[in-house]
């Protein structure tokens, strides 16, 4: 039998939902997070399971991992300072930032644009991109 295990670390618990994936039976664990080392949390969460069912951690085919305090500390512009990468010729395209805002052109008026996530000068390019057929196109 494969398992499948899903993990949100969040600032108070760290959560986790262990699946079966032969039979679709599932299994929760929540645990308080570990600040310090998120890998703690995400380890006690795991022994946790594995005591309720049985279940050698050798037998967890994938695990999905999300983090709620990764996503917090992006909308909160808390972190560390970080460097984009991307294509040649699109360079300034956060900053730049052209979408459709709802409201017609009163929305382009009034909507305060966000900070990019990275710095133009913490922007590189790259003369290459990887294809939706895993093809490297130069």
């Amino acid at each position: 039998m494969t398992y499948r295990l899903g993990v949100d670390v969040g600032g108070t618990f760290t959560d986790l939902l262990l699946i079966n994936e032969s039979t679709g039976e599932t299994w929760r664990a929540k645990v308080p997070s570990t600040p310090a080392d998120q890998s703690a949390g995400v380890l006690a969460g795991l022994e946790k399971l594995c005591a309720a069912t049985g279940l050698d951690p050798a037998g967890i085919g994938s695990v999905l991992h999300g983090t709620t305090v990764a996503t917090n500390a992006v909308l909160e512009g808390r972190g560390a300072r970080v460097g984009l990468l991307v294509t040649e010729g699109y360079r300034q395209v956060l900053q730049v930032a052209r979408s459709f805002v709802p409201g017609g052109l009163g929305g382009w008026i009034i909507w305060p644009k966000p900070e990019p996530l990275a710095a133009l000068e913490d922007t590189g390019e790259i003369a290459e991109r990887v294809s939706a057929r895993d093809e490297v196109l130069r």
